[in-house]
């Protein structure tokens, strides 16, 4: 049996008060998606989908429009059934952060909790309070090795180019 996907911030050092009302729903969305799914961890695909369905800033931030969104929330709807059933009972470990025992964020994966983190990150470094959707799908993109990547390169998304337009964005 799986345990329940716990409410606790997934940094684990109290950061949950510098996201924004919207990130505040992507990661409910995602604790619900994940728990519906029966996996024991939040991981990049489950932020990805929350994203799409709470972030509208995220979702304008595809290139493709509706048409390249719908292929996405395509390819993560068949998770459970098809698509996405090997990642099954695995964690999900991009090597963005060392896996140690899951302590440090207990309910994610390493790299949910490292994209949550760069998300915070990356709201700092452009001087904000708190992380957005943008923010979290920023940090996404860079990871190149998460199930979430996986899911965009499916979709047909080209990564440099949504990876470079978010950097951009960040920057003025």
């Amino acid at each position: 049996m799986h345990s329940r996907i716990p409410s606790t911030d997934p940094t684990g050092d109290g950061r949950q008060s510098r996201l924004s009302v919207e990130m505040a729903a992507v990661v409910a969305g995602a604790r619900r998606r994940a728990a519906r799914d029966g996996d024991a961890q939040i991981d990049t695909a489950h932020l990805l989908h929350a994203l799409l369905e709470s972030a509208p800033g995220a979702r304008d931030a595809f290139d493709g429009g509706p048409p390249q969104i719908a292929r996405l929330l395509g390819y993560l709807v068949q998770r459970t059934i098809g698509y996405g059933l090997r990642w099954y009972g695995s964690v999900e470990d991009s090597g963005a952060i060392p896996v140690l025992d899951g302590a440090a964020a207990p309910g994610w994966s390493p790299a949910a909790a490292a994209a949550m983190d760069g998300a915070i990150g990356r709201a700092h470094a452009r001087g904000a309070d708190a992380a957005t959707g943008v923010d979290l799908l920023a940090a996404l993109a860079h990871d190149r090795e998460c199930r979430a990547v996986e899911v965009l390169h499916r979709a047909g998304v080209d990564l440099d180019s949504l990876a470079k337009r978010l950097d951009d964005e960040a920057a003025h």
